[in-house]
């Protein structure tokens, strides 16, 4: 495949006649030594300063620790990298940014295009459990045999994608996503799917990009959820399971998101080159954000893949541009509900333990809604979370593909 895509970005072309850009083949090469170095030397507390909290006013000091010592003892970053390395892996430059990506191809003639777009504090490995099952022929429930061309891009900012201008918005991001998609690799239309930040790049796409944009699968939109208070308004009456979901809403914690949006400098400094301070500060949130039964089945969201996430911010010093998306988008989240301009199919699926919460109806007011699915297992990062669930979700963007 690798082979096959060089000689064709040699020529200048891709498969449809499309023009490419200049497509580096990219290879993960990163030296965690200081990284393990720093881990050994970091003293935690020996004990909570105010026992019996628990979690309850941040990272367990017992989990923590924990982490802590699994990374110095059984994680292997030369084997993590090695995994990842399985996958093709490309970087080209648009907008004078560099964009790195994994392209796996299916190799069917009818495959679908689609884009996978992480979040903080995601990245694309977050996306690796999907890569083989998408790009496998399966069917639907509805019986409609599909596969996909699988495109998993960083978005810019984070692990090899490099750091975006301070006014940079994910407008703009989502303005070099569909470059990326079309102009470099050659798609004349693709689906798009988003997680967290990923979700508010793949609706602007959406929106934006309607006539390369066929389909959108989502697990968040850039909507402000309603309040307990608004649903009278609207005639929505929760049943149990959304009355569940809307509580994990209410008790959410933005404390975070407050401090990542005024002051990204100050927390990317502190946590700069200290490893175990931004295991801390990222593992609270894999931890808390996903569902309790995480890293039993169907679940891989084990410590170990905090772990190699956490690796993947510290070892590419990407920690403080990530937390800058926060600055850079501090409105994102729309308080007014609009209608994309599209007629495009977009599909929705909501996760029990997500923290995000918006109900059927609330969502088909934002875009043509043909499914929407709700999960009882899985939390914030489902393609870790519950991948099986994830990928027969999105696999049903082929029993409305119409190009």
């Amino acid at each position: 495949m690798k082979a096959t895509y060089l000689l064709q970005s040699f020529l200048g072309v891709l498969p449809g006649g499309a023009a490419c850009a200049s497509v580096t083949n990219f290879t993960i090469n990163l030296n965690a030594s200081r990284m393990l170095q720093l881990i050994s030397l970091t003293e935690l507390p020996a004990q909570e300063e105010y026992p019996g909290l628990g979690a309850s006013l941040g990272i367990d000091l017992n989990v923590l620790k924990s982490l802590q010592h699994q990374w110095t003892t059984n994680f292997s970053w030369p084997a993590e990298q090695a995994a990842l390395n399985k996958y093709p892996q490309y970087t080209t430059t648009i907008e004078g940014l560099k964009v790195h990506f994994i392209h796996q191809k299916s190799g069917e003639p009818d495959a679908i295009p689609v884009i996978l777009n992480h979040g903080w504090p995601g990245s694309f490995a977050e996306y690796v459990p999907l890569i083989d099952p998408l790009t496998t022929v399966a069917t639907t429930s509805n019986g409609t045999a599909v596969s996909f061309d699988v495109v998993v891009p960083s978005l810019p900012g984070y692990a090899f994608s490099s750091a975006p201008p301070a006014n940079w918005t994910l407008d703009d991001t989502a303005r070099i996503f569909n470059t990326l998609m079309t102009e470099v690799l050659g798609y004349n239309t693709y689906a798009a799917h988003g997680n967290d930040w990923g979700s508010t790049v793949a609706y602007s796409m959406y929106d934006q990009f309607n006539t390369t944009v066929r389909a959108v699968h989502l697990l968040g939109i850039p909507f402000l959820p309603l309040s307990p208070e608004q649903f009278p308004d609207y005639n929505i009456t929760l049943n149990e399971d959304e009355q569940f979901q809307e509580s994990l809403v209410l008790a959410f914690d933005a404390g975070y998101s407050l401090e990542q949006t005024n002051k990204p400098n100050t927390i990317g400094l502190a946590l700069y080159d200290n490893p175990v301070g931004q295991l801390a500060w990222m593992g609270e949130k894999w931890i808390n954000w996903s569902d309790p039964r995480a890293g039993t089945p169907p679940s891989v969201l084990t410590h170990n893949e905090i772990l190699r996430e956490v690796s993947l911010y510290y070892l590419t010093k990407s920690f403080v541009s990530s937390v800058f998306t926060y600055a850079q988008n501090s409105g994102a989240l729309k308080s007014t509900y609009s209608k994309a301009r599209t007629d495009a199919p977009m599909l929705f699926s909501s996760f029990k333990w997500s923290g995000a919460f918006w109900t059927e109806e609330v969502v088909s007011w934002v875009g043509n809604l043909v499914s929407y699915v709700y999960h009882d297992f899985g939390g914030h990062f489902p393609a870790l979370d519950n991948p099986p669930a994830l990928v027969d979700d999105i696999r049903q963007i082929a029993d409305y593909w119409t190009t």
